[in-house]
């Protein structure tokens, strides 16, 4: 029996010694004082900076934003009563931001108060419900959107044939009021059709996808200003996937000119390719996938419109369609894949996630 308690003893010791280290939710330890006295594993990669670096530090010098109130910190070592908050942003001095749920509760360490601070990030869970919320939206507004195209274009076809009669029967002098209308139905029809999208399916297989960047790249240095530099960042590892390559190299020269019409002189745009894993597209897990990057230093896209940015009539430049980008995010659905975009000034970066099939990679 003695024995038997010795040995739960031991493993309850033992686990309670070695368990921080394991746990991927961040820890962190502060004294009295409100400085830094322990961080685990998963807190030293999620500030990415090692327990050395952050020994007795506060939070001030680690966060460029100040995520919890050192007044409800004090309130905690005096009251004992712990908090939680969800969707906190930690921004770094690099900038970095992330989203967390964090814990504060009250700890005694040599019969000193301290307090422990968990920190769960939440980004990618996040991420997937803002993305589901937008596809779900994205798709909403494209029913809409060709539901009312289809209504414009009825009446469009029959003002323009009522046009083209009635140019025959009047005299030269006037033929010219008859034939402007015509040309604005026609006008009107055609940002009709863009908007509409391209409704044929992708003619699929398997093939390179940097022999499409590199036309890309082509045909983007003959339109683009002496001063903007292209960057190519690929990974030959990448296997053939299946792609249509007209439509896609359509979705990428689309996010490339929009690039090129925003970013100031001595710009960059940077094709960036690498292969990934566990990405989720719609609610699926991939397990495999191509990731492109397609990434300028400009000043990036205004925040207003980050979230509807893929929508038909949205865009950030006063002479701008809004139809690019729309495309691109209806070709790259047509490929089950995904379109995504992160901006800040400095950084705009559209992420394409194309998957990796095993019949691709055999």
């Amino acid at each position: 029996m003695v024995n038997s308690e010795n040995t739960n003893q031991n493993n309850k010791l033992y686990y309670q010694q070695n368990l921080p280290n394991q746990m991927v939710t961040a820890v962190i330890v502060l004294n009295e004082k409100l400085r830094i006295q322990y961080v685990n594993p998963a807190a030293e990669a999620l500030l990415i900076k090692s327990f050395n670096k952050l020994s007795d530090k506060t939070l001030k010098t680690v966060f460029f934003n100040n995520p919890i109130n050192e007044i409800r910190l004090n309130q905690l070592l005096t009251s004992g009563q712990e908090f939680s908050d969800s969707d906190v942003i930690l921004e770094f001095f690099d900038r970095r931001k992330i989203t967390v749920e964090i814990t504060a509760s009250s700890v005694d360490f040599d019969k000193s108060p301290h307090i422990l601070l968990e920190f769960k990030q939440i980004d990618q869970q996040k991420q997937i419900s803002v993305e589901a919320f937008q596809q779900q939206q994205w798709e909403s507004a494209r029913d809409l959107i060709k539901g009312l195209a289809h209504e414009i274009k009825n009446p469009l076809g029959g003002l323009r044939g009522a046009a083209q009669l009635l140019n025959k029967e009047l005299e030269t002098d006037q033929q010219e009021y008859t034939e402007m209308i015509i040309e604005q139905a026609d006008r009107l029809t055609n940002l009709v059709d863009r908007l509409l999208g391209p409704n044929q399916l992708p003619n699929v297989s398997a093939q390179n996808i940097h022999v499409v960047l590199e036309k890309v790249a082509q045909l983007t240095n003959f339109i683009k200003p002496e001063n903007v530099t292209i960057i190519k960042d690929y990974d030959p590892s990448i296997p053939d996937i299946t792609f249509d390559p007209d439509k896609l190299q359509q979705a990428i020269l689309n996010i490339v000119n929009n690039a090129i019409q925003v970013i100031g002189p001595d710009g960059n745009i940077t094709l960036k390719t690498r292969a990934t894993s566990n990405k989720t597209i719609n609610g699926k897990r991939i397990k495999l996938a191509m990731q492109l990057s397609i990434i300028d230093n400009g000043p990036g896209i205004p925040e207003k419109i980050q979230n509807t940015l893929f929508y038909p009539m949205v865009s950030g430049r006063a002479n701008g369609t809004g139809l690019g980008l729309s495309i691109s995010q209806t070709l790259i659905n047509q490929h089950q894949g995904k379109l995504s975009c992160i901006s800040q000034p400095g950084h705009t970066e559209f992420i394409i996630i194309l998957p990796i099939t095993e019949a691709t990679k055999s």
